[in-house]
């Protein structure tokens, strides 16, 4: 979580940037209050929360209690499921992380009602958490591979979705930010600062 804070606070500026063309133009500023707001929970915490399943909730309800817009619900739903489908496991292995993934993607579609290629954060989620398997760095490129993928698609979901034809030749913030977040996570796989 603190990786994802730290990609959050430095692409702050072009998340909204992407945002202003086809959203509220608050994509990068709404995200950069929650995961500030979730720093600051993760350190108030004393002690700190038992395993990545109840820091994972913890962030959820944060971010679904500090975030305005689709993003505070869907993300901290991907939060969420994926901690509580990890439960209180002090550690937990690559393929169960990969699997509570799997199950915290499935709710975000649930809730939104999306699916690959409607031009949401799925497009970068699905293939990602797909790449899973093979390594956190192929993940993370899959997902920047599926934000990319965005640009030429016309939104079917979310507010993109309001101006048809008009949302076609720009990058989903949120498949980006969904992007952003797991290339966070291959950098602490890899342990990078």
């Amino acid at each position: 979580m603190v990786a994802a804070a730290a990609a959050v606070e430095r692409e702050a500026q072009w998340l909204t940037e992407l945002d202003s063309p086809i959203g509220d133009a608050d994509h990068g500023s709404n995200l950069l209050r929650g995961f500030t707001a979730v720093r600051a929970a993760l350190d108030a915490q004393d002690p700190a929360p038992a395993g990545p399943g109840a820091v994972l909730q913890l962030a959820g309800r944060t971010l679904i209690s500090t975030v305005g817009g689709a993003s505070g619900p869907l993300y901290g739903t991907l939060l969420r499921r994926t901690g509580k489908e990890l439960g209180d496991a002090a550690e937990v292995s690559d393929e169960e992380l990969r699997a509570a993934l799997d199950a915290g993607v499935a709710a975000v579609a649930g809730l939104g009602g999306a699916a690959p290629g409607d031009k949401t954060m799925l497009d970068a989620l699905v293939p990602g958490v797909a790449a899973l398997g093979t390594s956190y760095r192929a993940a993370a490129d899959a997902a920047e591979a599926g934000a990319r993928a965005t640009v030429p698609l016309q939104a079917r979901k979310g507010r993109a979705s309001y101006l048809g034809e008009r949302s076609v030749g720009h990058q989903d913030p949120g498949a980006t930010s969904s992007a952003l977040l797991l290339g966070a996570l291959a950098d602490a796989a890899d342990g990078a600062p």
